[in-house]
């Protein structure tokens, strides 16, 4: 393999991953709109199974688009409530402060959509023979 094909190569992976991760935040925001939160899985699962990549890629690239995702929305909600809502739940949960809360609820759906990617691309690995 040439210098050329390598670094055609090494970009192609870049765009898969980026590609991966515009698509998953994008759908995952469009279903969110309409069905229930772990509909963000199953997109994440869809985008993996389109999006040909190794498995930690795809973990990474659902990870960091739903990460980014619910923690925008719901620092957006946050900031259109004066924080009220965040305040009362983070008491409840007993945590320190509702950007906490926030950080753990990005967390959470970061990991869901990481998993689901995995196991789409573990999926689309897997021997067709049966």
């Amino acid at each position: 393999m040439n210098i050329i094909t390598k670094e055609r190569s090494k970009q192609l992976t870049n765009m898969k991953f980026f590609t991966a991760l515009l698509l998953t935040a994008l759908c995952s925001f469009i279903a969110g709109l309409y069905f229930p939160w772990w509909s963000l899985a199953v997109m994440a699962f869809l985008v993996a199974l389109l999006v040909h990549q190794k498995a930690g890629k795809a973990f990474l690239a659902a990870f960091i688009a739903l990460f980014l995702l619910w923690g925008c929305l719901a620092l957006w909600i946050d900031i259109r409530n004066a924080g009220i809502l965040s305040k009362r739940i983070a008491a409840l949960l007993g945590l320190e402060s509702r950007f906490l809360l926030i950080l753990i609820t990005s967390l959470v759906a970061a990991l869901v959509a990481g998993f689901a990617a995995m196991s789409g691309s573990y999926l689309r690995m897997s021997p067709r023979k049966v």
